[in-house]
């Protein structure tokens, strides 16, 4: 039986998604787990090393996240996936190829990720548009919210710790764990 499981936290730029990752990877290693993080900026410097941020590479880039992801949880790892995927169709995918998924949505409006702005991509964005090249998601190209996501983050008026605990909640709703060593994973 497998038991690992995949949650992909999508979300503009700036939304605070590495800082969920973060919190949840902790508060599920307090609960005997061991998850594996995969953040889209890490990965990108191996995957991609100098990024054009097409869309075929955008393509390529997630479909390898999403086997990544999948080769993971097939070994009964739990698995944090922290990118934007900025198309629906990338975490559909994951979806399709993960017994195991749930997707949250760390919701926080444009204005809020542009004041933010944690690695200064808003402000690159902003030069770039003047050139008319910006490629950040939800500035030059567009991004697509979850139609259905499992778990809803407004990252700009939640608490983080109602944050992990409503993703935590998901994951047993749709019984992610249901091995002995891991019961009570919202607890």
């Amino acid at each position: 039986m497998k038991t690992g499981f995949a949650i992909w936290l999508t979300g503009l730029p700036g939304s605070g998604k590495s800082t969920l990752a973060a919190a949840l990877a902790r508060a599920m290693r307090e609960r005997g787990l061991s998850p594996a993080v995969l953040e889209s900026d890490e990965l990108r410097h191996v995957l991609t090393p100098k990024p054009t941020y097409s869309d075929a590479e955008r393509d390529t880039f997630y479909a390898a996240i999403v086997l990544i992801a999948r080769l993971l949880t097939d070994h009964g790892a739990p698995v944090i996936i922290d990118a934007t995927g900025n198309r629906r169709a990338y975490r559909d995918q994951a979806r399709e190829q993960i017994d195991r998924f749930i997707e949250v949505f760390v919701d926080c409006p444009l204005d809020v990720c542009m004041s933010r702005d944690p690695k200064g991509l808003y402000r690159q964005a902003r030069q770039r548009q003047g050139a008319g090249d910006s490629t950040l998601p939800g500035v030059g190209v567009p991004y697509e919210p979850p139609l259905r996501p499992e778990v809803v983050v407004r990252s700009d008026r939640q608490p983080m710790d109602k944050s992990v605990r409503d993703v935590l909640v998901a994951l047993e709703n749709i019984h992610c764990h249901r091995t002995p060593s891991v019961r009570s994973i919202s607890s």
